[in-house]
């Protein structure tokens, strides 16, 4: 008589997230960048990519979240997450933190250019100077990120850029235009670079998330007015969370998506 005992008591239990959700053999032991990691959908992108196996370096000025991060992570994983403290505005010490991680990981095949600040502005008190804090907080570091790992990539037969964009240049969103502006010029800029790097099978693609509930949106941005109205604009009737963009992120850095590149993926349960 065959004992199913085990495979009932499995088959019954809950699923963790890890059985749960798919795993990527091509993933395991990669080096992958993250910019802005510490916190919000940076982190969950550290975890997921972390529970895969992954080689995972990660950019960010908060020091006490990505302590926290690496303590949450350490015991579960392969490899530890390695965390740099960088300020991606300092385009010299985000070429030194690149070139560090090169050195004492290996090259990198996966860079995802997450970092932003969606701070609420209005149109009249924009300055010139305060346009260019925007535009180097949302946007040029993702060029120069990309200009950085591009000659290792080449060299190792190519990889993976995801370039993090929004839906608010689409709806459009009001009361922050100098974000909006930096993160429709991150579909251009993909669209120009998956182009000009597909040659050395470099793709770039970009991900569009809608309202996703981090912490920060929540203490800063979600009202219950507010939560009502995204919930109105969603097809599907429930809140996104940092890991739905980060299970996507993982499948376009993964060879599964090997034959996309140059396109943007919307994660916004439908609003647009």
């Amino acid at each position: 008589m065959v004992d199913d005992t085990h495979d009932q008591k499995a088959a019954t239990r809950p699923m963790s997230q890890n059985e749960r959700f798919a795993h990527y053999p091509s993933l395991r032991d990669v080096v992958v960048v993250i910019t802005g990691g510490a916190t919000g959908i940076g982190a969950a992108m550290v975890e997921h990519f972390a529970f895969q196996a992954a080689r995972v370096a990660f950019l960010d000025l908060d020091e006490r979240a990505a302590e926290e991060l690496i303590r949450k992570c350490a015991e579960a994983v392969t490899h530890a997450p390695k965390f740099l403290k960088c300020d991606l505005t300092k385009i010299d010490d985000l070429r030194s933190a690149i070139a560090q991680i090169e050195a004492e990981c290996g090259t990198i095949r996966v860079l995802v250019n997450n970092a932003a600040n969606d701070d609420r502005h209005q149109t009249t008190e924009v300055t010139p100077e305060y346009w260019d804090n925007r535009m180097n907080v949302n946007l040029r570091h993702h060029f120069f990120a990309i200009q950085a790992v591009v000659p290792a990539m080449t060299k190792v037969g190519g990889g993976s850029v995801i370039n993090m964009s929004s839906i608010s240049w689409i709806i459009p969103a009001t009361g922050l235009p100098a974000y909006v502006a930096a993160k429709a010029g991150i579909i251009g800029l993909t669209r120009t670079l998956s182009r000009e790097l597909g040659a050395a099978n470099i793709r770039v693609n970009s991900i569009s998330p809608g309202a996703i509930m981090t912490e920060r949106q929540r203490r800063l941005w979600m009202t219950p007015d507010y939560l009502a109205e995204v919930m109105g604009n969603q097809a599907l009737k429930r809140e996104l969370l940092p890991e739905d963009v980060a299970r996507l992120v993982l499948f376009l850095a993964s060879d599964d998506s090997s034959g996309i590149t140059g396109q943007n993926f919307i994660i916004d349960a439908g609003w647009v």
